[in-house]
């Protein structure tokens, strides 16, 4: 009887181990993927609002096949009206995102998003009604001298991208914090549908005045169609499934640590893929060390003093 007991006690280890292992490549690989979304973002040529637009309705129709799938309710959630706000904020700073790359490039966007953390040290506490730490404001405040170096390496054509960028994380950080407030444990993928649904929603009504004033055409080419698909199923649908299974299995400080990988795996891809490097001045890279390092080192410290919490965006 006793070496039963140990024997099942050793493989129940075993087996935990090996979840925590799979979890830990299944939130590297859906980070890996969302690094692909700024480079995809380059490619695609529509206007970010339409490319938008589009992410958002191919993103709703794959979860909205998922829920049936699954049988999933979302009926009875609460707070309705909350999370078609926040979809409005999620489609703004997506309209932002891309804008950003349109206006710089897919790198100048990646590590303006790094910036995000500095906005939720002030946003998150007003949100969920906590004091402010001071070791947050600390460390969001150290972003900006690499911000500086990034702003004055790059070109005045290109600066308004810089701009664009930081609206886009000040926008990930107010709905990252009302998220946090408003999530409910177990319903991550209904919630998210109801916010991607409220995105569509609005974005029905802004592309429609885009397209009357601007004169574009709404229908994508064959390359940017392949690449909207790619956008919305491989970089956008599947890593959220991925990562909601991993984060249930990885501690809070592991699961930030790779999430804030991301511009890290972005600016790589950028420099492969779309040789970047090459139109980058060498004090962009510095912004870059400088802004990575804080975002990198946060959890470290943060580690030590106590156990958090986190909610996925």
């Amino acid at each position: 009887m006793q070496n039963t007991y140990h024997s099942s006690v050793f493989l129940s280890k075993k087996s935990d181990k090996s979840d925590k292992l799979s979890a830990y490549m299944q939130l590297h690989f859906s980070v890996f993927l969302w690094g692909f979304t700024a480079i995809l973002g380059e490619l695609i040529e529509m206007p970010a609002a339409i490319l938008v637009w589009w992410r958002v309705l191919i993103t709703v129709i794959s979860l909205f096949i998922l829920l049936r799938i699954s049988k999933s309710v979302v009926q009875d959630l609460k707070h309705h009206k909350v999370y078609f706000l926040i979809g409005v904020c999620i489609a703004l700073h997506w309209i932002c995102f891309y804008g950003s790359i349109k206006y710089a490039n897919a790198s100048i966007a990646l590590i303006c998003m790094a910036t995000s953390s500095f906005f939720t040290s002030l946003i998150e506490p007003i949100v969920v009604s906590r004091k402010l730490s001071l070791k947050e404001i600390i460390f969001g405040l150290l972003v900006l001298p690499g911000m500086y170096f990034i702003v004055d390496s790059t070109e005045l054509d290109m600066q308004k991208g810089i701009w664009v960028g930081l609206a886009a994380a000040f926008l990930a950080a107010l709905f990252t914090s009302y998220n946090k407030k408003y999530i409910v444990e177990g319903k991550e993928t209904e919630i998210s549908y109801l916010e991607l649904r409220g995105a569509l929603v609005f974005l029905s009504f802004l592309v429609p005045i885009m397209i009357f004033q601007m004169d574009i055409s709404i229908i994508p080419s064959t390359m940017d169609s392949f690449y909207l698909i790619v956008l919305a199923l491989i970089c956008t649908t599947l890593p959220f499934v991925l990562s909601m299974k991993a984060l249930n299995k990885l501690s809070a400080f592991t699961s930030t640590l790779i999430v804030n990988l991301e511009p890290v795996y972005g600016i790589v891809l950028a420099a492969l893929l779309l040789g970047q490097h090459k139109e980058l001045d060498p004090r962009f890279y510095l912004g870059v060390i400088l802004i990575l390092s804080v975002v990198l080192l946060f959890p470290l410290v943060s580690s030590r003093n106590k156990k958090t919490n986190y909610v996925a965006e």
